[in-house]
């Protein structure tokens, strides 16, 4: 481990060396050490502001916790209240006999008096010699179809909600709904207490953060900016679901800025519901302060740190100006100027290696001649050996003793009504012979074409309906000459491998199209494919200079044939995607 570190050191430059030393043992741990310091304000800063938030959310909770006292209190004394049940009971023959029975009870009118938190007292009830003064209300259709009296007449605990009613008058106020029952008569009515929504909103007008409170619904019915009062919490763009959060602090983003929310619910006693007290302030407004102080500190850091960093700069530039000149020297061979002479004097280490950089372009001159004379042999060579295997092996069975033995079986299965063997004996007859002519320097690809199709046929004799193929082909490009044996072999990989490796069979497709200047062929299969690791290894065994001894016609020797023919980029590209199938592709310059 220490060499290979010592080794990756001395591949850097003296300047960047004394530069990275000068990084990594000042300018790093000082500014972690700032870093580390500034965060410990951020925290700080965010613990007590967070703190400060869950205090003011529990003294919000306390002081609504008293409010919400009084309704209660005004709905306890009503339901003892035999004056309003025998009122609102009575059926009333006259308007006049009405008005006096309302003029005679103030009870709504008197509460509204005492307490300045009770902003108006509705009692609902099923008479309909009543008139609706605004407190006292005989229920119609549209009042027994709304949720809060439906809610209120299935239950005998207090339920707390935002009323947003379309009456002449709306209430639009948190308000206490709770039935009034009438044991004697076996009936029931419905007791609204509203809340004043100055006092509600006034409670929260001393809060350092934005601070609102909402019903079970998710309807805000006070809050720090009273605009936001009679919305839902969803209308608010908070991006967070607040019906889904716990009680507790929730480190979200809102509004794309990080900010703390703190949440927390108060269910009155004897109620079904209560109501959820939210707290939300952006995390950039608590730590602004320590921002402040700690960009102050960082700038004068960093100016430090710079100041040193130009004095190490300078006196590294001052002791490598010499290997900087050497090293441009140097450059220029790596380009190509065999002709370049190093001058720098001094019998120190430097003057020696412009000493011996100059032995050295004299002994690189004398060797790329030799090089080059020594390339264009075994470049010749290699090409000469790769003609006579292709030669060779395509030679490896006596022709005439092959076409006449193929002609004979043709014959003795069509005189005895073999049509279907005489047919594929003949394509066998045909793929040899164009396999022997492998010697050619090219071949067109109709003909190219025909050894595929009678290859095809004669493994779709073989495996009947498990071989699928299709032969697509530009008619224009029947004539393109390709070096031969050069698709055949990808058609026999595409099928061997399909059949042996899925139960189902396989489909290959052969597909010739022009593309600009270049002929584009693509031989696909739908067989299992290849994993990432096997194509790789395939990849690679393909472009590797080194060949094994029983190696035959196969994808190695077709990208090799083809990069000798047309370059590397012509070369053959394997797509293979395991379970879904293989695709072989390569090009050929259609001005070749």
């Amino acid at each position: 481990m220490f060499r290979k570190v010592v080794q990756v050191t001395n591949n850097f430059k003296l300047k960047h060396k004394l530069i990275i030393s000068y990084i990594l043992v000042v300018m790093i741990p000082v500014m972690i050490v700032g870093g580390g310091v500034v965060s410990y304000f951020r925290s700080q800063a965010m613990d007590r502001a967070i703190d400060q938030a869950t205090n003011n959310v529990e003294k919000t909770k306390s002081q609504l916790g008293n409010l919400l006292r009084i309704p209660m209190d005004v709905s306890n004394t009503l339901l003892l209240d035999k004056d309003l049940e025998r009122m609102v009971t009575t059926r009333y023959e006259s308007v006049l006999e009405l008005t006096k029975a309302y003029l005679n009870y103030d009870e709504f009118t008197r509460f509204k008096r005492t307490y300045r938190e009770i902003a108006g007292v509705r009692f609902y009830y099923d008479n309909q010699t009543l008139i609706n003064n605004l407190e006292l209300i005989p229920i119609d259709e549209n009042t027994s179809k709304t949720h809060w009296y439906q809610q209120a007449m299935s239950t005998k605990s207090l339920i707390w909600t935002y009323i947003d009613d379309n009456e002449p008058i709306p209430v639009r106020k948190l308000s206490l709904i709770r039935q009034l029952p009438f044991p004697e008569r076996r009936t029931s009515g419905v007791l609204m207490v509203s809340l004043d929504q100055n006092e509600l909103n006034r409670m929260l007008l001393q809060e350092p953060f934005e601070t609102l409170i909402a019903d079970e619904a998710g309807n805000v019915v006070a809050a720090k900016d009273s605009s936001f009062v009679g919305k839902t919490l969803e209308s608010l763009d908070f991006g967070v679901d607040l019906s889904q959060l716990e009680k507790g602090t929730h480190k979200l983003n809102i509004k794309g800025e990080p900010s703390y929310m703190i949440v927390d619910e108060l269910v009155p006693e004897n109620s079904i519901n209560g109501l959820r007290v939210v707290s939300v302030f952006s995390t950039e407004s608590i730590v602004k302060d320590a921002n402040k102080v700690s960009l102050i500190g960082l700038v004068i850091i960093l100016l430090v740190l710079l100041i040193a960093l130009a004095f190490v700069y300078i006196v590294s530039f001052l002791t490598s100006n010499r290997l900087l000149r050497l090293s441009r020297h140097l450059n220029r061979l790596a380009l190509g100027d065999l002709n370049v002479v190093s001058r720098i004097d001094g019998n120190d280490e430097i003057g020696q290696l412009s000493r011996q950089f100059n032995y050295m372009v004299e002994s690189i001159r004398s060797l790329m001649n030799q090089v080059v004379e020594k390339t264009e042999q075994n470049t010749a060579l290699e090409i000469a050996q790769r003609e006579i295997k292709l030669k060779m092996m395509a030679s490896q069975i006596n022709p005439h003793f092959l076409f006449n033995a193929l002609e004979s079986i043709r014959m003795n299965a069509h005189m005895k009504g073999e049509k279907e063997i005489a047919n594929v004996v003949r394509l066998l007859g045909r793929l040899m012979r164009k396999n022997l002519e492998v010697g050619r320097e090219s071949t067109p690809i109709k003909e190219e074409i025909e050894m595929v199709r009678s290859y095809l046929e004669i493994q779709k004799f073989r495996y009947e309906d498990r071989l699928k193929y299709e032969l697509n082909i530009d008619p224009q490009a029947q004539e393109i000459r390709i070096p031969p044996l050069i698709i055949q072999p990808l058609v026999e990989n595409a099928v061997v491998h399909g059949v042996e490796d899925k139960e189902d069979g396989v489909e290959v497709n052969v597909d010739i199209q022009f593309n600009g200047d270049l002929l584009v062929i693509r031989i696909r299969d739908n067989g299992l494919g290849m994993t990432p690791q096997r194509l790789d290894e395939v990849i690679h065994s393909i472009s590797s200079p080194d060949e094994s001894e029983n190696n035959r016609i196969g994808l190695r020797n077709v990208h090799q044939r083809l990069v000798l023919s047309y370059g590397e980029e012509h070369g053959l590209k394997i797509f293979s995607e395991y379970g879904r199938g293989t695709e072989f592709s390569f090009t050929i310059p259609v001005n070749v």
